[in-house]
């Protein structure tokens, strides 16, 4: 048999090995050349068998790749996401960080372009926590169905007009089985018309299941634990998530006032990756049970005050920021993620609102749910933090905005999202002027009384 040899290595000028592959059974054969000495030959055969030592564990770790890639591959096609999916902690950070490294410049470029959308939430969660898009796309098994699994989650941001808000939707929609009230408790049951579910998270409905005032990073880690709990099995939901941002120097004023007549709010959980934040990572700003009669200037002057860019906060991921810890990241760098991931999670809302504009808000809210209010949102369009805001200086006016720099942006991010959706669903709308000039008009609608509308399930 004439083999092909191939030189391997030289250990002298005269001693080398040479190395063939024979075809038949793809084995290989080493020649020594004669000229060696033993010695060279001794180290010739040393260096053989490395080789041929070498080459065998190389096979084994390839072996193991290969099957272990299988093992994913069948794994993730077998496995279903009820039995198999990581925790919700763990696929909403996954997800979160997925978006934020392939989307961090997004929402610059769309204001550049005079087109901003809302993402679509393309991830694992895509099942569970429905976008704007998906809810207004042509796909009608998007749509929020309230006989279904679908539930709808009000993220109340402090002084947003939420709590008006609120009791809109626990009062005065239009719905087959309406909510039923308890008059010493101010809380609602809103269940599907088919069954004892609830179809809204929310204070008036469910109360503060996830704490006081939760933010989207409690929310999302929290919600779906709560109603399994709440309604005694595990279900497998959608989740269409609502909010309402307010014009963030009237807000600020206002939640100023609102702890100068001793709000404190103190009872928040601020949690975030499985733990509460600790008094070092937000140290009080006040001694006492309040902060009751407190200055603007000392209020503004705290460096740990959630009042300061609350809304950008309360809309950001906060285990990307590694939540209320600020170390090992730069006040900057801090900035910059969560602003970009408070727009982010915004627009991938089903629905949000701005307190200046009540009636497009509305409008907005009944033509995505499919869903009527029986009574118009009033608008106030004069209210005492502006009053407060024209007596103040010009540093602390300045002092202000500086503080909620991130907020102002977000707000002007969301005001012309708002917009784009009120153009988009009145050019579907044929009967737009109808139905804008007609909201809140519903016959024979009674007047909602804390007083008489009381608890009457059977």
């Amino acid at each position: 048999m004439s083999l092909g040899y191939k030189k391997y290595e030289k250990l002298s000028e005269k001693c080398e090995i040479r190395h063939a592959s024979i075809s038949k059974n793809e084995s290989t054969v080493y020649y020594i050349d004669p000229s060696c000495t033993n010695n060279e030959k001794d180290d010739a055969i040393k260096m053989i068998d490395n080789l041929k030592k070498r080459k065998k564990r190389l096979v084994i770790f390839l072996i193991i790749v290969i099957l272990s890639l299988l093992s994913i591959i069948l794994f993730g096609t077998l496995c279903s996401d009820d039995v198999c999916a990581l925790s919700v902690l763990n696929r909403k950070k996954l997800f979160s960080e997925h978006h934020l490294n392939n989307n961090i410049n997004q929402h610059h470029h769309e204001n550049s372009n005079n087109n901003i959308s809302s993402s679509s939430l393309n991830n694992k969660n895509s099942h569970l926590l429905l976008s704007y898009d998906d809810v207004l796309n042509d796909d009608f098994q998007n749509k929020f169905d309230i006989n279904s699994n679908d539930v709808m989650v009000f993220l109340h941001i402090q002084k947003t007009g939420g709590t008006s808000f609120g009791r809109h939707l626990v009062r005065d929609l239009d719905l087959k089985r309406k909510c039923t009230c308890q008059r010493k408790k101010k809380r609602c049951y809103c269940f599907r018309p088919n069954r004892n579910e609830n179809w809204l998270f929310s204070r008036y409905s469910t109360g503060w299941k996830c704490g006081l005032h939760a933010d989207w990073t409690e929310l999302t880690g929290c919600v779906d634990q709560e109603l399994d709990k709440n309604e005694g099995e595990t279900t497998k939901r959608r989740y269409f998530y609502i909010t309402l941002l307010r014009s963030p120097i009237s807000r600020y004023l206002s939640e100023f006032r609102h702890v100068q007549r001793g709000a404190t709010w103190k009872n928040s959980r601020h949690f975030c990756l499985g733990r509460q934040a600790t008094p070092e990572e937000l140290p009080p700003c006040y001694t006492g049970d309040d902060w009751m009669d407190v200055a603007l200037d000392d209020f503004a002057d705290c460096q740990s005050n959630l009042a300061a860019n609350r809304q950008t906060r309360m809309l950001t991921d906060l285990a990307l920021v590694n939540c209320y810890n600020k170390t090992g990241m730069s006040q900057k760098e801090r900035d910059r993620i969560m602003l970009s991931s408070a727009k982010r999670n915004l627009a991938a809302m089903s629905f949000f609102g701005l307190t200046e504009y009540q009636k497009i808000s509305q409008y907005i809210f009944e033509e995505t749910f499919n869903l009527r209010f029986a009574i118009p949102f009033e608008q106030h369009n004069s209210t005492l933090s502006m009053q407060t805001y024209d007596t103040l200086t010009d540093a602390q006016k300045k002092k202000i905005k500086d503080i909620n720099a991130l907020d102002i942006e977000l707000y002007d991010f969301a005001k012309e999202l708002m917009f784009q959706r009120f153009a988009r669903l009145k050019a579907k709308d044929n009967d737009f002027e109808f139905h804008f000039s007609n909201l809140g008009s519903i016959r024979d609608k009674e007047s909602f009384d804390w007083n008489t509308n009381i608890d009457n399930l059977n």
